[in-house]
């Protein structure tokens, strides 16, 4: 599938209902009152990865609430921009760029004349090709370092990717229009992106493809998922599995991408988070929930499941 769209346009509003049209819902505000927009959106779209060059004209900034399960990698081709998402603030340039979780809100201050290359790609087209890159299942979110270098060679690469996708869809190349050519060059620009960015399963991937995650280890996953209800510890784990605490933490490590402790909570959060959204408000409340799978420490859960749904438990709940 190949998409066109063109914009040019002084109105804030409109502006912003094309721009979340492509990427996800968000406010855009001028700071400066006096200052005037002057949007230039030109955006392709092909098979499930969106290419755009995007340029407000002038100071803006920009907020998201999260909720999407989609990356944005952003490119300056110039100006100043500083990007804010949980305890990450990138200050991004033509030198470095910025990779951003949609499921997850973001602050962006931008200053005028400051040019963005943006590529939005869906996280299921991410968890698919990790799972060919390394033979093993995703079993917590895919998290990427917010910084991306530019002058690096793999950021040098990966932008020389981009702009040859770009450049193939604005001029109607023969690349676009091969179904064999589109699906190797969304290969490997997700492949480059997966294996030159540090992300939380860098490690598995520096072992090479096609490794299989060894059986006593794969046991060590199934009881917890099995289990994630009761009170168990990594101690629990290892010896029910017949392996050492470190042999455990190791493999963890290495092949699901975490600690034993972290994929326990993750479980957990995801189950609380199916509970919710199935859940009745009249019947059900998030104390009884959260207790339900292990949590005891509600602010800390509070805490930790916001951070992964982007949301407070009790919003889930209400909707």
């Amino acid at each position: 599938m190949l998409a066109a769209t063109v914009l040019r346009s002084a109105d804030l509003d409109e502006t912003r209902d094309v721009v979340a049209a492509a990427f996800c819902p968000h406010t855009l505000e001028l700071p400066d009152r006096s200052a005037a927009l002057s949007a230039r959106w030109r955006a392709h779209q092909v098979e499930d990865i969106g290419v755009t060059v995007l340029d407000y004209g002038a100071p803006v900034r920009i907020t998201t609430r999260g909720g999407c399960d989609a990356f944005l990698v952003e490119i300056p081709l110039g100006g100043r921009s500083t990007i804010t998402q949980g305890a990450d603030t990138v200050v991004a340039d033509r030198t470095t760029g910025a990779i951003l979780s949609l499921a997850e809100p973001i602050s962006t201050v931008r200053s005028a004349g400051s040019p963005q290359l943006i590529v939005r790609l869906e996280r299921a087209a991410l968890d698919d090709q990790l799972r060919t890159l390394t033979g093993a299942e995703v079993h917590r979110p895919l998290r990427f370092t917010a910084a991306l270098d530019l002058t690096s060679p793999e950021g040098r690469s990966w932008h020389r990717l981009v702009d040859l996708l770009r450049t193939e869809a604005e001029q109607d190349g023969a690349l676009v229009h091969s179904p064999v050519a589109r699906a190797q060059l969304r290969s490997l620009l997700l492949t480059q992106l997966l294996c030159g960015q540090p992300n939380n399963y860098s490690d598995v991937l520096r072992q090479g493809s096609g490794t299989p995650v060894p059986r006593l280890l794969q046991r060590a996953v199934d009881l917890i998922r099995d289990h994630a209800a009761e009170a168990l510890t990594v101690e629990d784990v290892a010896q029910a599995t017949g392996m050492s605490v470190r042999a455990l933490q190791q493999g963890f490590r290495r092949y699901v991408g975490c600690t034993p402790t972290e994929y326990l909570r993750d479980v957990r959060l995801d189950r609380v988070h199916a509970a919710l959204q199935a859940g009745d408000p009249g019947s059900l409340t998030v104390t009884d929930a959260a207790f339900r799978w292990g949590f005891t420490h509600l602010g800390r859960f509070a805490g930790d499941y916001r951070r992964r749904f982007a949301e407070p438990p009790s919003a889930t709940l209400r909707r």
